[in-house]
Order: structure tokens, then sequence, then C-alpha cells
């Protein structure tokens, strides 16, 4: 494994690389997530999409998630764009009551790339922020980021880049995405890094991404891998169904915590920690035996 990282802390959370990898729950406050999770449907009340978000997240919870990404707009390819009003409606709430009933120990991200999503977010009771255009799409969102003191995972989009090698690509994008937080007096320690595997990336380079993750610690930030049910699974398993790839979930979250992934974000997280704990007691040595 490569040299450990500084902890990151912030307010009354603390995270630790190298011993352990973390694990976030996705919550998508959506009617048409590509995973088929979306808890937001038609007909149902604020109230009861609270408690359908709540019953997520204490199940996640108890099933060993440390982190919880809470998203109001879905970002699959094609997907309908979600109004501004409409994000802070589904979001919000859910915040709101996830910060009353939680343990103050688990950590509440908001999955947005707009400025006044993410800020009423952390109003609300979040306290990280997850923006899959890496501070690219909304210019007041670094600074949202750095008036806050919280962390900030930055993704790599590729979606309308002009691409050349991938791996260069995304190291690229994130080195600018890094100095860009940087020069707007966002904390080093606060700045976490998402290869963004999907995200205008073909079949073939999101393997080559996942292939060659290692590559991506000489940014020395920690990194988040977001693979869970993603299409490149169901496509290299011969055409699976989005409800059929938890195998190869569990495939590529074990190779990539082998490369020195610090989080997975999952779908699944009854199966992905035990993979995770397994895959942690190999590569990091951290275990606990009983009979």
């Amino acid at each position: 494994m490569p040299a450990q990282l500084s902890p990151m802390v912030w307010g009354h959370h603390q995270l630790t690389w190298g011993q352990q990898t973390y694990v976030m729950g996705i919550v998508n406050i959506t009617p048409d997530s590509f995973a088929g999770d979306g808890l937001a449907h038609d007909g149902l009340s604020e109230e009861e999409l609270v408690q359908r978000a709540i019953a997520q997240a204490q199940r996640f919870v108890a099933e060993g998630a440390t982190l919880l990404d809470i998203g109001g707009e879905s970002t699959r390819p094609g997907a309908e764009t979600v109004t501004l009003s409409q994000e802070i409606a589904r979001v919000v709430p859910v915040i709101e009551a996830l910060h009353e009933v939680l343990p103050h120990d688990v950590m509440i991200s908001i999955d947005t790339y707009k400025a006044e999503v993410a800020r009423r977010a952390l109003s609300a009771g979040a306290c990280i922020i997850n923006d899959i255009w890496g501070l690219r799409y909304d210019p007041e969102m670094v600074m949202v980021v750095s008036e806050h003191a919280v962390p900030v995972i930055l993704m790599a989009n590729m979606r309308g880049y002009q691409k050349h090698e991938i791996v260069s690509d995304v190291i690229r994008f994130l080195a600018r995405s890094i100095d860009q937080a940087l020069e707007a007096g966002i904390a080093w320690e606060h700045i976490i890094i998402d290869p963004g595997i999907g995200f205008g990336t073909t079949p073939a380079e999101n393997l080559t991404l996942l292939q060659r993750l290692g590559e991506l610690r000489a940014l020395g930030r920690p990194i988040l891998l977001g693979n869970s049910r993603k299409s490149t699974i169901g496509k290299v398993l011969g055409g699976l169904p989005v409800s059929e790839r938890l195998e190869g979930t569990a495939a590529s979250v074990a190779l990539g915590i082998a490369q020195g992934v610090d989080i997975v974000r999952v779908h699944d997280v009854h199966e992905m920690m035990r993979v995770v704990k397994m895959s942690d007691a190999i590569v990091r040595g951290t275990f606990t035996l009983t009979e």
C-alpha cells in the first residue's frame, strides 16, 4: 500500500486513511435512478418519502456504512433535468430528518453540482459535498466548500471532454480541480478524488481506469470508487440487468481496494461490507478473527 495520508478532520468528524476502507451507502431521492433504487415516486407525500429514506439510511448504517450519499437528481445519461427548487425540496427534508435520527458519527454527503443545493444541504446537516463536475459546473460551488470548511469529493467528468488517453485525461482533470480548490482556500486535507467511472467514458475506458486506479495515488489524495451496479459490469458479464450485477460490483470493489481505494460508494451495503472486510484483511492486514 502507498504511504499513509494524514487524517481528514473537521467538526466532530474524522476519516483516517490507510487503516480501513470506508463504505458510503447511496440514498437516491429520485424517481429515475439507473440502479432502480430511487425512493421518490409519484403520489408519495413528503413525509412518506422522508420515512422511506430514514428506513434505508438506518439499514445501511446497521450494515456498516460510515457515510451516506444523498442525491436528488439522477446523473445517468439522458436523465431529466431537475430544477433547483425540485432538488432542494427532495433532499433538504431528508437530510434534516437523518441528521436528527442517525448517530453523530455517521457522515451525510450531498450529491450535487449546484452551489445553492449544497449550501442548503449543509445547513440541514450534511457535512460533505460530492460534486460530479469537480467544481467545474457552478462557479459558486468552490466558495460554498471553502466558506463551510467541509470536505469535497472531486469527480472527473469526461462528458464533452476531448479525450486522448483516459488515465492521463482523468488525472489531468482532477489535478486542475484540485488546483482550483486550493486557490479558493479549500484545505488540501479536505479533498477526495473520484475517477468518475461511467461519466463520459466507454466500457473499455472504464476497465482501463479500474485496472490502473493506483496511478491516481500520484495526486496525493484519498480515492473514492463509485462503480456499483454500473453498465460496464453488465456488458462484461453478458448483458446482465442492474439487478444481477452484485458479483461484478464485488470484484471491482475488491480489486479497487487492492490498488489503494479508500472509500467505496455502493448500493448494496450489506454485501459490499463483507467484501471490504475481507479485502482489508488481505490488503491492509486489519482483521479480527472469530470462532
